[in-house]
């Protein structure tokens, strides 16, 4: 029989037939990785849902709250628990019925909650919180004012033909959030902002401590060069003892503060600045000549009787 005929045959007797060994295996296709959680949105959401589990106990609280959700109370909620809060608060006044300046202070707060769940919306960075309200155009001007009586001025702008209404200041933020009813999450948030300026607050010492560094460091290699020099040349055997003794503190503590070899030579501060100043700038001038006549005297100076 030939080859064709046994493959034939092994078919026929059931015999499973091999992949081709050429042929790469297919590789699993990869799972989708899940989404990595965003702690910014999942504090915005839990403050979002502690605000529509609030069930004001006055009548007038309920429509007022219902008001303030707008359209959102009659079927056109963006989210499910919007839905359900517009269900528990039961009918009440429109938002068009709604007078703010009769308003008792507790029936604006619950206005404001409504409007703030139906048309708001906050934001947290890492530098900045911001909250706003979009709004019909010829409202975001009424709805400002309304804000400012209440102690919370607000920006106004247009974007995309719509008002929007905004506070870019945490502090008016965290105030709106707790006059509103803002729980747990709030405190939360809070702690946020202490951390992130104490963060920044840190930062800003690092950075100017570090800029300190830098300079003494810089000043150092300076006054080590400059003292270099005038030892080269035999110039700094002229200069007086408060100034040759600063010279050698320097080479022999080269990391030294000002503090610190004003310590070490049982000099003032200014007297040690004042020496290394000098120093700096015979180096630099190349003056040879002796002490600068208008640089002030390093300690007694010894008159020497000339003979007559």
């Amino acid at each position: 029989m030939t080859d064709g005929g046994s493959i034939a045959a092994g078919r026929r007797r059931g015999v499973p037939r091999r992949p081709p060994r050429d042929l790469p295996a297919r590789a699993p296709s990869p799972r989708p990785r899940p989404r990595a959680a965003n702690p910014d949105r999942e504090l915005v959401a839990a403050i979002r849902a502690e605000l529509a589990a609030i069930e004001p106990t006055r009548a007038c609280c309920r429509a007022a709250e219902r008001a303030g959700l707008g359209s959102a109370a009659t079927g056109e909620a963006h989210s499910p628990a919007i839905a359900r809060l517009a269900v528990r608060l039961g009918p009440g006044a429109s938002r068009a019925s709604f007078d703010w300046t009769t308003a008792a202070d507790h029936c604006r707060i619950a206005w404001l909650r409504g409007l703030f769940l139906a048309h708001g919306s906050l934001s947290l960075g890492f530098s900045r919180t911001h909250l706003e309200f979009v709004v019909d155009p010829g409202d975001a001007e009424e709805l400002a004012g309304r804000l400012a009586s209440i102690g919370l001025p607000a920006a106004i702008r247009l974007r995309r033909g719509r008002g929007v209404v905004t506070w870019k200041s945490s502090e008016r933020v965290s105030a709106f959030l707790r006059a509103t009813g803002a729980g747990p999450s709030l405190l939360e948030l809070e702690a946020r902002g202490v951390a992130r300026a104490l963060r920044g607050e840190l930062n800003r010492l690092l950075n100017a401590e570090a800029a300190n560094l830098e300079r003494a460091v810089g000043a150092s290699a300076r006054q080590l060069e400059a003292i270099e020099r005038l030892e080269a040349g035999g110039w700094l055997a002229r200069e007086r003892g408060p100034v040759q003794a600063v010279a050698r503190a320097r080479l022999h503590s080269p990391d030294a503060t000002l503090g610190e070899l004003a310590a070490q030579l049982a000099m003032t501060r200014s007297s040690v600045q004042r020496a290394l100043e000098r120093i700096e700038r015979l180096a630099h001038a190349g003056d040879t000549a002796g002490p600068l006549a208008a640089d002030p005297p390093f300690g007694p100076v010894r008159e020497t009787a000339v003979p007559g």
